[in-house]
């Protein structure tokens, strides 16, 4: 396993980060502990959560995905082998906190909480931002993005959240914090408001990258490289569709977007194009689809982490052996063109 700083921070974090939405819907108990014991095995340290999982988020199966790798840790008595990230919700689900769920001091206090306790734990390393009270481009909504909101308003709700970050800091009930679907807007506003306050910096930004959505670049990984923010990478296999499986319509039986209740922006025939191309092209080099994308992610200099995500053993194995894989030039070559051929599939 190979290991990078996450952010500023003094934690190192495995390039390869399990992420764990699935357990608690798709996955049992039983098959989230296989897969964290597996992944500990191979040298991952850094495991990302959230409240709301698991996915498909419904009132059934919330904090779900969290009281798993709490009965984890309560059973392997191992918490200080993983450094551990979860997430407060934003704005928009009915079934959180009564749908008053706008990230404040208030819901912040509250979510913390709730999530130490279904953790079993005192404390987390990494708590973020699931998504901006004001909205973004992200989960498909990028062609109808209009920012739209009071400036001033956001940077008091910026400050009161680091104001209460950092109270939780020094409570020691959280230890960094970050960020996630954040625009450049954002980023900026967040880490220029620490900086001139003296308060909590944000230490990293987990929004979606992927062969697929390469939306991050170039303003958000500017600011990430010199910022020293590193991007935690969600969805890089583009919940799974890098691997081909979804092609000509195929809707395997318990595959994430056959059982995803919220519609699929990415449906379309140019998308399928893409993915044939992306397909023949690690045929052609003989590597596998999968571990090619995920490599292409693990490679970017912007990166501290690439979030898989796997539903069964076979996927979590060939997922993490991606670390081992160096992508020759003329593979990037490849991509640069495939990119340019299809370059909007956000």
């Amino acid at each position: 396993m190979q290991y990078r700083k996450l952010g500023q921070t003094e934690l190192a974090i495995s390039v390869i980060g399990l992420g764990t939405m699935t357990w608690g819907y798709q996955n049992t108990q039983a098959q989230g502990f296989e897969q964290m014991d597996y992944a500990l095995e191979r040298g991952i340290n850094f495991f990302d959560t959230a409240e709301m999982y698991a996915i498909p988020p419904s009132e059934k199966t919330f904090g779900s995905t969290e009281t798993i790798i709490g009965n984890w840790f309560a059973s392997r008595q191992n918490r200080d082998k993983v450094i551990l990230a979860s997430k407060i919700t934003g704005p928009g689900l009915p079934w959180i906190r009564d749908g008053k769920n706008t990230i404040d001091k208030k819901n912040i206090l509250l979510a913390v909480e709730a999530s130490l306790k279904r953790l079993q734990t005192d404390y987390i390393d990494l708590y973020q931002l699931h998504w901006p009270n004001r909205g973004s481009y992200h989960f498909g909504q990028i062609w109808n993005f209009a920012p739209r909101f009071d400036a001033q308003a956001e940077e008091e709700n910026f400050l009161e959240v680091l104001h209460t970050m950092q109270t939780l800091i020094q409570d020691g009930k959280i230890r960094h914090i970050g960020l996630s679907n954040e625009t450049a807007w954002g980023m900026t506003k967040w880490l220029q408001l620490a900086r001139q306050n003296n308060m909590p910096r944000m230490a990293s930004i987990q929004n979606e990258y992927s062969l697929l959505c390469r939306h991050f670049e170039p303003d958000l990984s500017e600011i990430a490289l010199h910022e020293n923010c590193g991007l935690l990478a969600w969805s890089p296999l583009c919940r799974g569709m890098l691997s081909g499986k979804y092609l000509d319509g195929a809707w395997p039986e318990g595959a994430r977007l056959t059982i995803e209740t919220r519609p699929e922006h990415r449906v379309l025939p140019q998308t399928d194009a893409a993915i044939r191309r992306y397909v023949d092209l690690a045929k052609l080099y003989d590597l596998d689809a999968c571990q090619m994308a995920l490599a292409f992610v693990n490679g970017q200099n912007f990166v501290n982490a690439t979030l898989i995500g796997a539903t069964n053993m076979e996927q979590l194995k060939n997922n993490i052996d991606s670390i081992a894989l160096e992508l020759p030039a003329e593979v990037y070559t490849e991509i640069d063109k495939i990119r340019r051929e299809f370059p909007m599939l956000y």
